[in-house]
């Protein structure tokens, strides 16, 4: 019997550790790589990636690859430039263009990087693009490939429910 259950335990153990972590619709999070800024996040799961809110955007060649330079665009941001190499691309449609497929739609290319990000105590590395989002209520959207690597849920009726980010 003694088998049985260790057997049934091991069995169980992946499905009980997959369990996701709950946050809130919004949450603080602390980017380590620009200056430990911890910013407002709305966790958005219709996003697929996650966006941060960067201005003065610039793509270079360094060393062969390709790089960005930018500013952080948030209401209290410094000055500060920050360099990143860039993963990839991205190509963005707007929500208008969904309605129209023709061939003149318009396409945002957004540079993507690999950033750190600490939620509560959980630090991970998720592509986030640049962009613009100073019109907007939260200057770092958490999309959806970023809340798999966090192992998160969201509960759209809660808000800020991870202690502050601590990593």
């Amino acid at each position: 019997m003694k088998s049985l259950l260790a057997l049934f335990a091991l069995v169980a153990l992946p499905v009980m550790a997959a369990e996701p972590t709950l946050y809130g619709r919004y949450e603080y999070i602390a980017l380590p790589e620009i200056g430990g800024e911890v910013l407002k996040a709305k966790m958005d799961t219709g996003a697929l990636t996650a966006s941060l809110s960067a201005k003065d955007i610039e793509t270079f060649t360094r060393d062969g690859d390709d790089w960005v330079r930018f500013r952080l665009g948030t209401k209290d941001a410094d000055n500060k430039v920050y360099e990143h190499k860039v993963a990839r691309i991205s190509k963005i449609k707007s929500r208008s263009d969904e309605e129209d497929e023709g061939e003149n739609t318009e396409v945002a290319k957004r540079p993507v990087v690999d950033l750190e990000l600490c939620l509560g105590n959980v630090k991970r590395t998720v592509e986030v693009n640049l962009t613009d989002r100073s019109n907007f209520n939260y200057p770092l959207l958490i999309g959806a490939k970023a809340l798999r690597e966090f192992g998160a849920a969201v509960n759209p009726a809660r808000r800020f429910t991870a202690d502050k980010p601590d990593c």
